[in-house]
This record gives C-alpha cells, structure tokens and sequence, in this order.
C-alpha cells in the first residue's frame, strides 16, 4: 500500500507540473498576441489591395464641370473692303504685338483718293478764310456807313457756306484716311496667330476673314451645372482642373461667370471658369474636367468603399492587433469626385482599415496581410 501510495504521489506531482508548464506557454503567447501578429493557420490571408491606412489629406466638395479650353480673348479681323493682298508678314503660331501689321493691302486707288481729299480740304479751308476777311471787312465798312446791311448778309452767308464745304471736304478726307488705314491689318491686341486664311495674291471684300489673333494668357471653360448644385458655385470660386495631354498636372482657375438664366430643357445653369496660363502651356480645343470647390479642409479621410451604411451608425472594419474589429464611426464631407469620405469620429491618422470583400471577415479574426506595406498598423 505504501509503494502505490508513493507512485501515486510522484504522478500526480509530474501531471501538477505538466499542467503549469503548459498554463505558462497559453500565457505567454496570448501575451503576445497583443503586440504581434498572430501566426498559425488560422489567420487569414489578404493582399495588400483589400486595407487601406487612414491618412489627414484635403477634402473637398463641389460640382464637377467638364468641357473644351479656349482662349479667353480670341478676335478674328476681317476685310473692311476690297483689294488684293499684296503681302502677309504673319503665320500661324507666331506671337505677335498689339498694333503690329499683319496684312497689306493694295492701296493704290485708296491713297489717290486720300490725296485727292487732303487738297480738297485745303481748297476749303482757303475759301473759308477768304470769306471771313471779307465778312470782317464788310462788318467795318457798315460801321462806317459806307455799305448797305445786305453786302454784310450776303457776306455772312459766304462764310456759313465756305464752313460746310470745309467740313464736308474733312469727313471726306477722314473717311479716305479710314479706308487707307483699312489696307494695313492690325493686330487687334497682343497675343499668338492662330489662324490665316488669305495668301498673297488673293483678292478679298468686305467681310472676308483674313487672321485669327488668340491671347493664350488666360483660358477659360465653359460648362454646366444641375440646378440643384448652384447653391455651392459663387463668383470667384476656386475651380480644379486636369486637363487631357497633362495626366499628372493640375491646375487651377476660378469662376468668373454664371449664366443668370437656367437651360429650360436639362435644367442645367451655364458658367465660365477662367485659368490662368501665363506660361502658355496650355492650347484651346483640349478637353478639360474640373470641380467647384464649395468647401475644403483637412481631416481623416477613408474610401467610401471602407464604409458600410446599412446600420443605424456607419461602421468600418478596422485591424488592430492582427484581428478584425467593428467600428462605428461618424461622417463628414463626400468627396464624389474622388469617392472618398471623411471621418469626423471613430478613427485616426494611421488606422488601418479593410475593403471590399475583406469587410465581410467577422470580428476578432485573426487576419495576416500577406506582402504588406510599411505603413500598414498591425
């Protein structure tokens, strides 16, 4: 009896001692669970494509607006008569000044005429002296007694007449001059030749186009917006572009127009949004997307494919500690244009969140991420 008390003894003592052992490895690695990422076969596995770190970056709100660029300033100059064109200093894409001549025209005819309105002029103007020496002179003489009151009315109406054939004389010499000037074009102001459409040789009349002068300072673009959205476009807004044949620049304009008279057949609102192009990068006929921003700051911010909205609170799944955990949060702004949203309450700079079907894994589930980023938060 005392030889199987004793083994009894010794066994329960080597279980008692198995047992503690095994208590103390359960406890050291459930210690470890809360700083490292769980190992084994029963976490699973997700690509680097279903998280997503919740980063502090620019949101912003507004209605997107697309369209063609043009030239804010562009001014086609056309033939104010007919002649042929003697000469064309210009090309297309070549930057000229305001003023500079453009375009000559025949003037042959026309400056005869000039000429002959210039002398016609003179004619008039000595007439009309002639005729008040001899209104001032007859005005002496009827002082003195020496002439009747009709010599002096007849001499006043000499020069009421000599005046208008002076002034007709100089509207015919302004407008000979006008047409002289009319051979010479002009560039209307400063800018880039977009366009000629006459050659030397050619024979144009009034009407005909001749250039197309385009200032490629500023541009602007046209669009519409619902009426719906109007409340957030204002004068001056600031307006975001990206432009085709630029991929990875944006730039930046304002609304400078807003048509005060709704489309009636789309319900859409007319407006203008000018960008400024100093360093004429930018060409007219590109086609540009942008949005208004009504309103902008930093904060938090998560794709809206993060947020699941079914319930009574938006939530998220959130992995923390290498397992799943639901979290409820609170939204603020929507960026439509870039499908993000942001989060006012809930989550902070640097959480790591799940998306699309990896939302689906139940709370407290051990999740390893297989390749995945640095800046990812076990």
């Amino acid at each position: 009896m005392s030889c199987l008390t004793g083994q009894s003894s010794r066994g329960v003592r080597a279980i008692t001692g198995l047992t503690l052992a095994t208590m103390i490895v359960v406890a050291g690695c459930r210690r470890g669970d809360a700083n490292a990422e769980p190992a084994g076969t029963d976490a699973v596995v997700i690509g680097p494509e279903n998280i997503v770190v919740v980063q502090n970056q620019e949101i912003r709100t507004g209605p997107a607006l697309s369209g063609a660029l043009a030239p804010e300033r562009e001014a086609t100059v056309r033939a104010e008569l007919s002649a042929p064109v003697i000469e064309t200093l210009i090309d297309q894409g070549q930057r000229v000044a305001a003023g500079q001549v453009l375009i000559r025209l025949d003037d042959t005819a026309i400056r005869d005429q000039a000429l002959s309105a210039r002398s016609t002029v003179t004619t008039a103007q000595a007439n009309l002296t002639v005729a008040q020496h001899e209104q001032d002179r007859n005005d002496a003489l009827l002082k003195a007694g020496a002439i009747a009151e009709r010599m002096v009315e007849q001499s006043r109406a000499q020069v009421t007449a000599a005046r208008a054939q002076l002034a007709t004389a100089q509207a015919q010499q302004a407008s000979a001059e006008k047409m002289l000037s009319n051979t010479r074009i002009t560039a209307p102001f400063a800018g880039i030749v977009s366009a000629r459409a006459v050659n030397a040789g050619d024979v144009v009349s009034p009407g005909t186009a001749l250039v197309t002068v385009v200032d490629p300072s500023t541009m602007r673009l046209e669009a519409s917006v619902p009426a719906e959205a109007l409340a957030s476009v204002r004068l001056g807004a600031p307006v975001d572009f990206s432009v085709t044949g630029y991929p990875n620049r944006h730039f930046t304009g304002r609304v400078t127009r807003i048509n005060p008279i709704a489309d009636p057949a789309t319900r859409q609102v007319r407006i203008i949004a000018s960008l400024p192009n100093s360093g004429g990068t930018l060409v007219g006929g590109l086609f540009a997307e942008g949005r208004v921003s009504s309103e902008s700051h930093q904060a938090p911010v998560v794709p809206q494919s993060a947020v699941d909205e079914r319930g009574l609170r938006p939530s998220v799944v959130r992995l923390k500690n290498g397992r799943t955990e639901k979290t409820e949060i609170a939204l603020g702004l929507r960026d439509a244009a870039t499908e993000t949203v942001e989060v006012t309450q809930g989550l902070t700079s640097g959480d790591t969140v799940l998306l699309g079907a990896a939302r689906g894994i139940s709370a407290g589930t051990p999740v390893r991420v297989s390749a995945p980023p640095s800046d990812v938060k076990k």
